[in-house]
């Protein structure tokens, strides 16, 4: 139910479980201090970095591509502005060295006007062909948004046609997906400032689900999946930030579905002995943050269950592992790649005997989407073999998925900055909250 019809229960279950009413929404304390605004755009200097980037990669250019805004990286790398018409293609060239340039249909000729470099305009497709040989001339290496194999989606937003027609010019095309990560997924202090705040944030909910979920069972009252991801939904919304998404809660054998979604109606009841999973995600509400994205997990019982604890004691020293792996490469000056921490985290789960149930990735890129276009810690999914950068962020996040028993996972966000790698928010927790604990009997 949406949760202004279900207000009047979770005030009576405050209530039952000793509660003020006003207790279920979380509290908002002082207002945060807000990051300095982002400064206003300038494609310019984009476009100069771009250059600059491009002959440090050796390469020759960088064509975009894009129709019907079917390339949402452009977009972003390109600043392009929203709600205007985009019905046709349009291309934007930047060479290494010289000027851009931008080809666009006669019926959307302003697409790129914002960005530098010449226009041409094309209307029929013949014309479109020409322009872009005439763009290519003499060009032997260029970057598109194209992944060899289909192995990274997130970085294959142009069709095998268009990547096809660029190479009969004999042109050599690579995988923009470095490039994107330098445009795309690298933070500056404005950016980091307002995750720290997120994740701070996110933390203080789950402490206070925890405590909610302590008290209805110490006073017999009902209290279920929903529930708590509501209080959690709230909490999210009244203190400034916002998701894409309401947060997972997920109980028992719901736990065991990495990808779960509560149901508004129906979903399970928590009880005394449940394992409970909490996978929660937001950003500050303002242009430009970036998400934190964090997996908790709690059991309803004064001592944690010594089955529960046989699995969490492996999906957190593969998590540690993992984490050691990226400290210890950022600490010699060689940042991994991504398949590469997913192999840390994957020997630990696979030695213990669990490894056909850890089926899914280490980790994701984290930035203005949750799951961002940087490198992923991923060589099963997909073998990503893009190196991680300075200034940004992702997930470690191992599981053991037993169907029909119960699941668990433990997600941190780690920020590289220099030859550090920062754990954000909050230590890694390292041991299953004992959730009754939290609350004394009455």
């Amino acid at each position: 139910m949406p949760l202004t019809d279900a207000m009047p229960f979770l005030a009576a279950l405050c209530l039952a479980a000793g509660l003020a009413p006003l207790a279920l929404a979380a509290a908002p304390g002082p207002e945060p201090a807000r990051a300095e605004a982002p400064a206003a755009p300038d494609p310019e200097a984009r476009v100069r970095g771009i250059q600059a980037a491009l002959r440090s990669a050796q390469i020759d250019g960088w064509l975009f591509f894009d129709f019907r805004d079917s390339n949402p990286i452009a977009a972003r790398i390109l600043m392009m502005p929203e709600g205007t018409i985009a019905t046709r293609r349009w291309l934007y060239f930047i060479p290494a060295d010289g000027q851009p340039v931008r080809i666009v249909h006669a019926i959307e000729e302003g697409r790129l006007d914002h960005l530098p470099g010449t226009k041409k305009v094309y209307s029929s497709w013949v014309t479109l062909q020409n322009e872009i040989k005439a763009a290519l001339k003499g060009k032997a290496k260029i970057a598109m948004e194209y992944s060899p194999d289909g192995a990274i989606p997130y970085i294959g937003r142009v069709d095998a046609g268009t990547i096809e027609f660029v190479k009969k010019q004999g042109v050599t095309v690579v995988s923009s997906g470095d490039l994107v990560q330098r445009f795309e997924a690298v933070w500056g202090p404005r950016e980091k400032a307002l995750h720290d705040q997120a994740a701070v944030t996110l933390h203080e909910l789950v402490d206070g689900a925890w405590k909610m979920i302590a008290r209805s069972i110490r006073s017999n009252a009902p209290i279920d999946e929903h529930t708590v991801q509501q209080f959690l939904w709230k909490g999210i919304q009244s203190r400034g930030l916002t998701a894409d998404h309401p947060p997972n809660v997920s109980v028992n054998a719901n736990a065991a579905n990495p990808h779960y979604d509560v149901p508004e109606t129906g979903s399970a009841p928590i009880r005394q002995g449940d394992l409970v999973l909490i996978d929660i995600w937001a950003k500050v509400d303002e242009p430009g943050a970036v998400y934190a994205d964090f997996t908790l997990m709690g059991s309803v019982e004064q001592t944690v269950s010594q089955n529960y604890i046989k699995i969490w004691n492996i999906v957190r020293d593969a998590r540690d592992a993992a984490l050691k792996f990226v400290r210890d490469s950022a600490a010699a000056g060689r940042l991994p790649q991504g398949w590469q921490v997913d192999d840390a985290a994957r020997q630990v789960i696979t030695a213990a005997g669990y490894g056909p149930q850890f089926i899914h990735r280490t980790g994701h890129n984290i930035d203005e989407e949750v799951h961002g276009n940087g490198a992923h810690m991923d060589n099963l999914e997909s073998h990503d073999d893009r190196r991680l950068m300075d200034h940004t962020c992702f997930s470690i996040e191992p599981g053991i998925y037993l169907k029909g028993q119960f699941g668990v996972r433990s997600e941190i966000d780690v920020y590289l900055e220099g030859k550090e790698a920062q754990v954000t928010g909050r230590a890694p927790q390292t041991e299953i909250v004992p959730i009754l604990s939290l609350v004394p009997p009455a």
